[in-house]
């Protein structure tokens, strides 16, 4: 059984830093993609970013390139989201996923297993 549990997030003020983590267990993730994606309140779900588990190549929504960084560590099955300079504009509940190696790694649908998702709020 697959887990994905989130921690970190919380209310920060504009230009600050937050950082979330995922932890994934229940198998071997060395062929799966871990994306992250944030939803505000009244909008579509968004892809943010993701990380291939082996080779670690990572992609990026537009608006937070040069902002966000997304790292793992391996030993300790963990993805983080770090993201600075944040805007209020990025105020939403983050979740991460895990999919097989997809290539079409910004849809939500194609991602197998879903975090519970950690609110992060920008204040002005």
């Amino acid at each position: 059984q697959v887990q994905l549990v989130e921690s970190g997030g919380g209310l920060v003020q504009a230009g600050g830093s937050l950082r979330v983590s995922c932890a994934a267990s229940g198998r071997t993730f060395s062929s799966y993609v871990m994306g992250w994606f944030r939803q505000a309140p009244g909008k579509e779900r968004e892809f943010v970013g993701a990380i291939r588990w082996s080779g670690g190549r990572t992609y990026y929504t537009d608006s937070v390139k040069g902002r966000f960084t997304i790292s793992r560590d391996n030993a300790e099955n963990t993805v983080y989201l770090q993201m600075n300079s944040l805007k209020p504009e990025d105020t939403a509940v983050y979740y991460c996923a895990l999919a097989r190696a997809i290539a079409a790694i910004t849809i939500p649908k194609l991602y197998d297993y879903w975090g519970q998702g950690t609110q992060v709020t920008v204040s002005s």
